[in-house]
C-alpha cells in the first residue's frame, strides 16, 4: 500500500517498498508510505505486526532486506544510526542515572565537543520547552515518571534531528499519566515543528496525537489516514475490528447501490454504507460493523431508522461517561453492545424486551477478511 502526505506537503521520510527479513521470517513486507515534514505520524498495530522493526529500519539499527528509506530526500542505505538525521526515544528511556538532568539532555552535544557553557544554555532552553524550567541540577531519580519522559525527549531534541522516533515511550506509565503525556507530547511536537514518528499498540494514543496513522498487520500496512477517517471509514475488516469497539454482523451481500450495501445476516437484512471501490459483490461474504454509540435503544418508536431489530437486554456496565448495555439481537440472539451517555440511560433491566436501530450511514459494510482478534 502506498500513501502520500496529505495536502501535497513535502515528505520528510519516504519508505519505498521496504521489507525486512530475519532468516525465513518476514517481519516487514513491502511497506510504502511518505511521511510529511513537520507532522506527527504513528504506526499502530498489535504486538508482532512489524512496527518496531520498521522504526529500527528508519533509525538505522536494522537494514532493509529490500526497498529504500529516504530522509529529506537522501537515501539512507548503508548509513548507521549515528549518521542519520534522526534521534530515538527508547521505551525504557535509558537515562543516565549518575548524570544530572542537564547533563543527560546535553550528552549528545558533549559528544560533539560543544563547550560546557553552550551545552548548559541549550539544556536550559530545552527544559523551558518541556515545561521543566530550573530542574537541570536535579538527578533523574528525583523526577516523576512523566518528568523523566520529558527529559528523554529533550535529550533526543538536543541533537537537533530532522525526525524524532519514539518507540512506545508511554507504555510504562499509569493510565492517568499516560493520558496527560499524550497532550504534552503533542504540544512539544507542535512547538518544535519537526517530524515525530511514533510506535504504539494503543489506539487512544495514536488517534489523540497523530496527524496521520498507519495501521499495520502481519508486517504490512492496512490503511493510512487521519484518526477520524480510520474510525469512521475503515478500509478493511482488520482496521474496523482493531480501531475502537465495533459490533460485527456476518453475512452475504444481497445488493449494492447508491453507496450502500444490503447484507443478509443471521439477524436479518442490514443496510450499511460502503465504499464505491470497496470490493463488495452480490453473493460474496461481507461484514457489517456498527459502533456501540451508533445503536439507538427504544421500547417502541424507531421512525426513520434504516435498520431496526428486536433485542433483549442482558446486563450493563458503568464506565464513567457511558453505560455499556449488553444485548442479544434478533431471533438468533447475537450478542451486541450499545453505548449510552451517563444520565441518559435508565436503570438496568435484564430481560427487558426492546428494539435497537441504527442508520445505514452510521454502519460500514466491508468484504469479509481477517479480524484483529483472530
Amino acid at each position: 500500500m502506498t500513501a502520500a502526505p496529505a495536502g501535497g506537503m513535502k515528505p520528510a521520510v519516504e519508505i519505498d517498498g521496504v521489507s525486512v527479513r530475519f532468516g525465513e521470517f518476514l517481519a516487514v513486507r513491502d511497506v510504502r508510505v511518505e511521511i510529511a515534514a513537520g507532522t506527527f505520524f504513528s504506526f499502530l498495530g498489535p504486538s508482532g505486526c512489524g512496527k518496531t522493526t520498521l522504526l529500527r529500519a528508519i533509525s538505522g539499527f536494522v537494514q532493509p532486506s529490500a526497498g529504500e528509506i529516504r530522509i529529506g530526500g537522501k537515501p539512507m542505505t548503508g548509513l548507521g544510526p549515528n549518521k542519520r538525521p534522526t534521534a530515538l526515544v527508547f521505551q525504557n528511556l535509558a537515562l543516565f542515572p549518575l548524570m544530572t538532568v542537564a547533563e543527560n539532555i546535553a550528552f549528545a552535544l558533549e559528544m560533539r565537543d560543544v563547550g560546557r557553557a553552550a551545552r548548559r544554555k541549550r539544556a536550559d532552553e530545552l527544559l523551558e520547552l518541556i515545561a521543566l524550567p530550573g530542574q537541570g541540577d536535579r538527578m533523574c531519580h528525583e523526577l516523576s515518571g512523566g518528568q523523566r519522559q520529558r527529559v528523554a525527549i529533550a535529550r533526543a531534541l538536543a541533537a537537533e534531528p530532522q525526525v524524532l522516533l519514539l518507540d512506545e515511550p508511554l507504555s510504562a506509565l499509569d493510565l492517568k499519566l499516560r493520558q496527560h503525556m499524550r497532550s504534552e507530547l503533542r504540544a512539544i511536537q507542535q512547538r518544535v515543528g519537526i517530524t515525530f514518528i511514533y510506535i504504539t499498540h494503543d489506539q487512544g494514543e495514536a488517534l489523540t496525537m497523530s496527524d496521520q496513522v498507519a495501521v499495520m498487520r502481519d508486517g504490512g500496512i492496512e490503511q493510512v489516514a487521519a484518526g477520524k477517517t480510520l474510525y469512521d471509514s475503515p478500509a478493511s475488516a482488520f482496521v474496523a475490528s482493531f480501531v475502537g469497539e465495533n459490533n460485527l454482523f456476518r453475512g452475504r451481500v444481497s445488493a449494492v447501490a447508491d453507496g450502500c450495501a444490503t447484507v443478509a445476516t443471521d439477524v436479518g437484512p442490514l443496510r450499511a454504507a460502503c465504499q464505491a471501490d470497496g470490493g463488495l459483490r452480490e453473493g460474496e461474504a461481507a461484514f457489517v460493523f456498527v459502533r456501540p454509540e451508533a445503536l439507538r435503544l427504544a421500547a417502541d418508536d424507531m421512525a426513520g431508522m434504516d435498520n431496526v431489530l428486536p433485542a433483549t437486554e442482558t446486563s450493563r456496565e458503568f464506565e464513567g461517561r457511558f453505560w455499556h448495555v449488553f444485548l442479544e439481537v434478533g431471533e438468533s440472539r447475537q450478542p451486541a453492545t450499545a453505548a449510552q451517555v451517563h444520565g441518559g440511560a435508565g436503570p438496568a433491566e435484564p430481560g427487558r424486551q426492546l428494539r435497537v436501530g441504527f442508520m445505514a450511514e452510521r454502519a460500514v459494510a466491508l468484504p469479509a477478511g481477517p479480524l484483529a482478534a483472530e
